[in-house]
């Protein structure tokens, strides 16, 4: 039997709304990608880590920097629709393991990689994702998403909404979701055969797709903080937080 492997791919797309070009920001004198690649690549469980992108531009800044990367489909309609053109063009089995970071988080922690990874010693675990402890004050806040658990770890449900509803103020905990998404191939491949589902519609979240089919998430807990990039007025703070852990 061959050796399950584990691949990282870092979807990088060029265009968008709210900033333009952003794979290649330059923080501390690198592009984004850059930063994302190498703390992708400190994860000692990783077999490869791959920048998936939809631009010559990227394509060339990565290669010139000595990343891995791969030209896909500038057509996909989401991030994980290019993580698995990408898987493919790796030659990813059947029982590989797809992780999908983010290629907007410059400040990832190694460290949750391996905390993503870990359930999949258990064989029936087909897809995993992360949760740390929400702030009360963000319960409400949209862009913020909550999960909510069963007692085996595994996700009941996803909402923007503040879940669970605390009627009795007992002060119940809520959890954060975290996006980042480690797939086996085979739940990669189904998951983008299904059409969008309607919780996924009305929520805006595609994982709803796979509870709405039946396909268990593990969430794991993590401790680690994720800090994204969105616009250009993030780089100054995440610039603050690298320069913070390199001291």
């Amino acid at each position: 039997m061959a050796k399950q492997k584990f691949f990282a791919v870092i979807p990088a797309r060029y265009q968008s709304s709210r900033f333009p070009g952003k794979p290649l920001a330059d923080i501390l004198g690198k592009p984004m990608i850059a930063h994302v690649h190498h703390r992708a690549s400190q994860c000692s469980k990783l077999d490869r880590v791959v920048a998936a992108t939809d631009d010559e531009r990227i394509l060339t800044v990565c290669r010139r920097l000595g990343l891995e990367a791969l030209l896909t489909s500038p057509d996909h309609s989401s991030g994980t629709d290019r993580v698995l053109e990408a898987a493919r063009l790796l030659g990813a089995g059947p029982d590989d393991v797809v992780v999908n970071v983010q290629g907007d988080e410059p400040a990832l922690a190694p460290e949750m990689l391996d905390e993503l990874i870990a359930p999949f010693d258990d064989p029936q675990v087909r897809v995993a994702t992360l949760a740390t402890r929400l702030d009360p004050s963000q319960a409400a806040n949209p862009d913020r998403v909550k999960v909510v658990l069963d007692n085996q770890g595994f996700a009941l449900y996803f909402s923007r909404a503040p879940i669970p509803y605390d009627r009795d103020g007992a002060g119940a905990e809520r959890l954060l979701h975290v996006g980042l998404y480690a797939f086996r191939m085979e739940a990669l491949e189904l998951f983008a055969s299904l059409p969008p589902g309607r919780l996924e519609r009305l929520e805006r979240l595609e994982q709803l797709r796979l509870l709405e089919n039946g396909v268990a998430i593990r969430v794991v807990r993590t401790e680690h903080q994720s800090f994204g990039v969105d616009r250009p007025e993030d780089i100054d703070a995440i610039t603050t937080i690298l320069m913070e852990n390199k001291a």
